[in-house]
């Protein structure tokens, strides 16, 4: 029998763009952390555009001042790679391991060998509510802040995409869509 199907539409898939915050936004949820454990969670998911697993997986190993990296192992896809370490970023971990003195895992949970996922999402809603931030924050949405904020500042998108792990330039395009210098040269008509 010949298939009779062939004329049925199939769904669309929802193309939605990415939450992103501003820095300054970004900077205020840092900020509204009194915890060092937490300001550096937070601080590393922005600052080196890490995925919540990441940085629940990364170990002290992992860090490499000597040349300001971090080494992403087994990363989505089993893929390994290297990320950014910023100054501010090290003096704050070190801080953070002088105090916690973590064993194997960077972030080590009060009774499990690692942190918890769950964790890091109350650390992230608690400081947005005390901000009064009315977007929806994830870890992801922070990830979407650091690609976001790298394109507008010129990085290169080729750059960016290995940042972040990504196997297309396709995956990494969705932030021209979003940076606010994709409109800069656009004059709004009200202003003609």
């Amino acid at each position: 029998m010949p298939n009779r199907f062939y004329e049925i539409e199939r769904p669309r898939k929802d193309r939605k763009l990415p939450t992103v915050l501003s820095k300054n936004e970004v900077i205020e949820l840092i900020d509204a952390t009194n915890n060092l454990k937490h300001r550096c969670i937070l601080s590393l998911l922005y600052s080196s555009g890490l995925r919540r697993s990441e940085l629940l997986n990364l170990k002290i190993k992992d860090i490499d001042s000597q040349r300001m990296l971090i080494k992403v192992e087994n990363s989505k896809g089993n893929k390994d790679r290297y990320t950014l370490l910023g100054d501010k970023m090290l003096k704050e971990l070190r801080t953070y391991y002088r105090e916690y003195r973590p064993k194997e895992y960077l972030f080590e949970g009060q009774t499990k060998p690692q942190y918890s996922g769950s964790s890091i999402t109350k650390i992230i809603d608690s400081a947005a509510m005390k901000i009064g931030l009315k977007k929806k924050v994830t870890a992801h949405t922070l990830r979407h802040s650091f690609a976001t904020h790298l394109l507008e500042n010129g990085t290169d998108l080729r750059h960016i995409q290995a940042l972040l792990g990504h196997n297309s330039t396709k995956t990494t395009e969705i932030y021209t869509h979003i940076a606010s210098t994709s409109f800069d040269y656009i004059k709004n008509p009200l202003d003609l």
